[in-house]
C-alpha cells in the first residue's frame, strides 16, 4: 500500500506542480473569455428550451420520466463552470463540441456527454439546462436541471486548487434553495390534483417521477488524497479509510435528496483512471497499458459504491437506485478495441495544452479526423462515442456487470 501512495503522490506532484499556470492562465483569459462562455452556455441552454422539434416530439415519445436532476462532476457538467469567472476548468472553446449541434458549451467532449445520451434515450424533450444559466427558471426547469461543476467532488474542498468550483454540498443547496421552490410554485395546480391522503402531492406526483443522477468521485483521489498539497506523504490516511469516509460523505448527500423528496437515484461509478492519457503520460506509458495501481484505488471506491446502493433502502426505504458501471464499459473498449470499433485507446484525440497539466485541449488545437475510433477526447474525459454507449449500457443492458440491481430504463418505470 505504501508503494502505491508513493506512486500516485508522484504522478499527482507532477500535475499539481503545472496547475497554477494553468490557473493563471485561465485567470487572465477569463475576461476575455466570460462573455464568449456564458453566451455558449445560454445559447445552449436556450436550445434546451426551444428542443420542440427534436425526434421525441417529431414521434410524439411522452418522456419516460418527468425530469432529470444532475450532480457531479466534468464528466457530467454540461457548462455550469462557464459562468464561474475564477474556473481553471473550462470547456466552453473550441475544439470541445466541435461534433455538437451548438458547439462549444462547456461539455468536456467533442459532442454530447453522458447526461445527454441518457437523456435521449428517456425521450426527454430537450437538453437539461445548467443551473448557473439565470433563464433556468420557472418552466425552463420542468424536465430537469444540470448542477454539476468540473473540478468538484465529493469533498467540498476537493478541486478548489483549479480555481473556483461548485461542491456537491452547494450543488444540493441549489437544488433546495432555489430550484425545488420554484418546481412547486410551477406545478402547484398539477400537483394538487394528485392529493393523497398523507402524502406530500408534488412529492408523489412529480419528484418521485423524477431521476436524480449523481457522477462523482474521480476528483477526490486525483486531486484530493494523492495531492501531497492537501496531504503529503506522511498525513494521508490509509486508502481503505479514505475511501470509507469518501462513500459515507456521498451516503449523506444521498439521503439529503432523500428527504427533499428523491426517489430514483442513477450513480454513476469512476471511470479507470489508471487508463487516462492523463496518467499514462506523467509516466511516460507507451502502447495500451494502464497505471493498474492507480485503477486498484478506483476500483476499491466502485466496490464500496455498489455496496452502499445495495444496502442504501435501509436508510432510505422508499428509495430505488441503478449503479452504472462506467468502469467495466470503458474497460471493456479498451481491452477488445476492435470488437467496439476502436483504434486509439490510449492518445487524446486532441492536441493537448501544454500548460493544462495534460487534461485539457489546446485552444482551437487540433483533433484527430475521426473521434469515434478514439475513446478519450482529451486527457481525462471520454468522446461522445463513449458517452453514448455508456448511456445505452446504463439504459438497456440486462447485464448486472453494467447497470446494478436494475437498468435506467426499468428504473423510470418503476
Amino acid at each position: 500500500m505504501a508503494s502505491l501512495v508513493y506512486l500516485l503522490i508522484t504522478i499527482m506532484s507532477l500535475s499539481i506542480s503545472l496547475l497554477p499556470p494553468l490557473h493563471g492562465q485561465c485567470e487572465a483569459a477569463a475576461a476575455a473569455a466570460a462573455d464568449t462562455g456564458a453566451a455558449a452556455a445560454a445559447a445552449v441552454a436556450e436550445a434546451s428550451r426551444n428542443n420542440s422539434h427534436g425526434k421525441a416530439r417529431k414521434k410524439q415519445q411522452r418522456p419516460q420520466v418527468e425530469g432529470m436532476f444532475v450532480f457531479g462532476s466534468s464528466l457530467v457538467d454540461n457548462g455550469n463552470n462557464n459562468f464561474l469567472n475564477g474556473s481553471g476548468v473550462r470547456a466552453d472553446y473550441l475544439p470541445y463540441g466541435v461534433d455538437f449541434p451548438l458547439g462549444p458549451s462547456g461539455r468536456f467532449s467533442n459532442g454530447r456527454n453522458v447526461i445527454d445520451a441518457l437523456g435521449e434515450l428517456l425521450r426527454l424533450p430537450g437538453l437539461v439546462p445548467p443551473f448557473a444559466d439565470p433563464r433556468t427558471r420557472g418552466r425552463a426547469a420542468l424536465h430537469g436541471v444540470n448542477f454539476a461543476s468540473g473540478g468538484s467532488g465529493i469533498l467540498d474542498h476537493t478541486g478548489q486548487l483549479t480555481g473556483e468550483v461548485v461542491s456537491l454540498r452547494q450543488q444540493i443547496s441549489n437544488f433546495e434553495a432555489v430550484t425545488l421552490p420554484d418546481l412547486r410554485a410551477q406545478l402547484r395546480g398539477d400537483a394538487a390534483r394528485v392529493k393523497v391522503k398523507g402524502q406530500d402531492p408534488f412529492q408523489r406526483g412529480y419528484l418521485s417521477k423524477c431521476l436524480f443522477v449523481i457522477g462523482t468521485g474521480g476528483n477526490d483521489y486525483l486531486l484530493n488524497y494523492f495531492n501531497p498539497r492537501n496531504n503529503g506523504t506522511e498525513g494521508a490516511p490509509p486508502l481503505p479509510e479514505f475511501t470509507r469516509s469518501l462513500i459515507t460523505k456521498l451516503s449523506d448527500h444521498l439521503q439529503r435528496l432523500y428527504a427533499l423528496g428523491a426517489r430514483k437515484f442513477v450513480i454513476f461509478s469512476i471511470q479507470p483512471t489508471g487508463c487516462t492519457p492523463v496518467v499514462r503520460a506523467f509516466l511516460n506509458i507507451t502502447g495500451a497499458a494502464c497505471i493498474e495501481p492507480v485503477n486498484n484505488a478506483v476500483a476499491l471506491f466502485n466496490s464500496e459504491l455498489r455496496r452502499l446502493v445495495d444496502g442504501a433502502r435501509s436508510h432510505m426505504p422508499a428509495a430505488r437506485l441503478a449503479y452504472i458501471d462506467s468502469y467495466k464499459i470503458i474497460r471493456d473498449m479498451l481491452d477488445h478495441p476492435a470488437k467496439h470499433g476502436v483504434r486509439e485507446t490510449g492518445r487524446a484525440c486532441c492536441e493537448m495544452s501544454r500548460r493544462s497539466s495534460g487534461v485539457l485541449c489546446r485552444k482551437r488545437g487540433p483533433v484527430c479526423r475521426d473521434r469515434t475510433e478514439y475513446v478519450f477526447f482529451d486527457g481525462l474525459h471520454p468522446t461522445d462515442a463513449v458517452n453514448a454507449r455508456i448511456a445505452r449500457k446504463g439504459y438497456g443492458s440486462s447485464s448486472p456487470e453494467h447497470a446494478y440491481p436494475i437498468n435506467v430504463k426499468k428504473l423510470a418505470m418503476l
